[in-house]
């Protein structure tokens, strides 16, 4: 065999089944096998891997992650398996399995966990931080993962309430000839975050919680003249806030409590003469401790593959307005 080429044996532990490494029907090794440029036979509870040098090591650190990733109880699926092959491939500084072992999460059968190495530093900024920005294009799990994590801090009584809130702005939408009050008009928009409490905590407990006023959601509007003590606190579609309603969203921070907003600065609603107020509170507040702001990317998209292609062809196509603006609204 030649210099360029190495051999590597891999012996898989006698506690774990080879259909739950390689999937039934060897489903995630044809897998592997797609994204590796080796010759990979398994037998018994051997995995023989050949094939360049380079290639071949990678491809045994990916066999060695999934070996760790079951013995820490967790479950290879085809969704972690193909972020697992981007990670270990791009050479990320943090090892899969630590990225899928946090669970955010736990209730009514089901364990919510960071799918990729910004959703990680994003939990970990919330658990660590008063106050996290979290700035991203959708699909990326901003709003879904701080909703968890303030939901399991309310079901352990971290916090006594959870805030939810919205701008009053969508694309192209006037509220005002929307029928029923304030809350009737918002209510389409503030839907997302019903789904995903609905999911967490089952209709009964959120609408309980709703009634005794554990659970608020509201449009941002009516947060003005508060004071939020003890409470868990999200600003999602914060590119829709003016800098004068950003400001006011965080003063009301009060005593025990701790805040996340999230949004994407390409998607922003607001009347052209208007700044948004997510742009302009990252050169106000960055490098205050206590207050943390994460980007996430295409790399961080966890819906369907052709998304992740979507946001990054939006993002090369338009790179070159965006190098001759002087910080407009940028609509798609």
């Amino acid at each position: 065999m030649s210099s360029d080429f190495t051999e590597v044996k891999i012996v898989v532990p006698g506690n774990q089944p080879m259909v739950s490494l390689l999937g039934r029907e060897d489903r995630f090794l044809r897998m592997v096998e797609k994204a590796f440029n080796c010759r990979i036979i398994a037998r018994g509870n051997e995995i023989d891997i050949r094939g360049r040098t380079g290639e071949t090591e990678v491809c045994t650190r990916l066999f060695e992650e999934l070996i760790e990733f079951l013995e820490e109880g967790l479950v290879i699926t085809p969704e972690n398996l193909a972020q697992t092959i981007d990670m270990i491939r791009n050479g990320k500084d943090i090892k899969p399995t630590e990225v899928f072992k946090e669970a955010v999460f736990s209730g009514r059968g089901k364990v919510i966990r960071p799918k990729t190495v910004g959703q990680k530093r994003y939990v970990d900024m919330i658990r660590n931080s008063t106050i996290v920005f979290s700035i991203g294009p959708a699909g990326t799990g901003k709003t879904y993962l701080a909703l968890a994590y303030a939901v399991q801090c309310l079901l352990d009584r971290r916090v006594n309430r959870l805030i939810l809130t919205r701008p009053a702005v969508e694309a192209g939408e006037k509220l005002g000839f929307l029928p029923g009050d304030i809350y009737q008009k918002v209510d389409p928009y503030l839907r997302p975050l019903y789904d995903a409490l609905y999911e967490m905590l089952g209709a009964s407990k959120f609408h309980q919680m709703m009634d005794q006023g554990i659970i608020e959601v509201a449009p941002l509007a009516f947060m003005r003249g508060r004071t939020l003590n003890d409470s868990f606190i999200i600003l999602d579609e914060a590119q829709n806030t003016s800098p004068e309603q950003m400001k006011m969203f965080l003063t009301r921070l009060g005593f025990g409590s701790r805040a996340v907003i999230t949004g994407d600065v390409t998607q922003v609603d607001l009347p052209k003469d208007l700044s948004s107020g997510l742009m302009v509170v990252q050169e106000i507040l960055s490098g205050i401790d206590g207050i943390s702001f994460v980007y996430l990317d295409a790399s961080d998209v966890v819906r369907h593959k052709i998304v992740q292609q979507i946001v990054e062809a939006y993002r090369e196509f338009e790179a070159p307005s965006k190098e001759g603006s002087t910080g407009g609204n940028e609509d798609l």
